[in-house]
């Protein structure tokens, strides 16, 4: 069992655009987060419309060892994933169904570092985060995520 809880948000309306922190984001099943370019399928892989491309989290404790044993130096919004979680192991939530505050969320698979999310910040990257670059999600049920929210199976 694990207490963990959303540290940051992040959206991007353009593809290949900056991540913008919010505090807090409406998450439509079936659709993604509203805001971000998922939402309205205009992101990069946006033609592979799966359930996994509705959400993605990162564990804010990855983007930390990341900055500390490899020196990349991100914040919590260069993953390019929507929600940074604290004190998740959200490996072991793949095929797991979970909440986020009041959104029921489904771990669908790993969200590994690739070459585009290298091109779009710096050298390092992909390989800084291999088995620790998150998890992609299904939205359940609508509702509104917030900073602060907790997260639970």
């Amino acid at each position: 069992m694990f207490e963990g809880k959303v540290e940051s948000i992040h959206i991007c309306p353009e593809p290949e655009g900056r991540m913008e922190s919010v505090a807090e984001v409406k998450a439509l099943t079936d659709r993604g987060l509203e805001g971000d370019r998922y939402f309205t399928s205009t992101g990069t892989f946006s033609k592979k419309s799966y359930p996994d491309r509705n959400i993605t989290l990162i564990e804010a404790e990855a983007v930390e060892a990341a900055n500390a044993e490899d020196g990349v130096e991100l914040d919590y919004g260069e993953p390019r994933r929507n929600v940074v979680t604290r004190g998740v192991p959200l490996n072991h939530l793949v095929e797991k169904e979970f909440t986020v505050g009041e959104v029921r969320l489904r771990g669908i698979k790993l969200c590994e570092p690739c070459g585009h999310l290298e091109g779009l910040t710096r050298r390092g990257v992909k390989d800084s985060l291999i088995h620790r670059g998150g998890l992609r999600a299904e939205i359940l049920s609508d509702g509104m995520i917030r900073a602060g929210d907790e997260i639970r199976l």
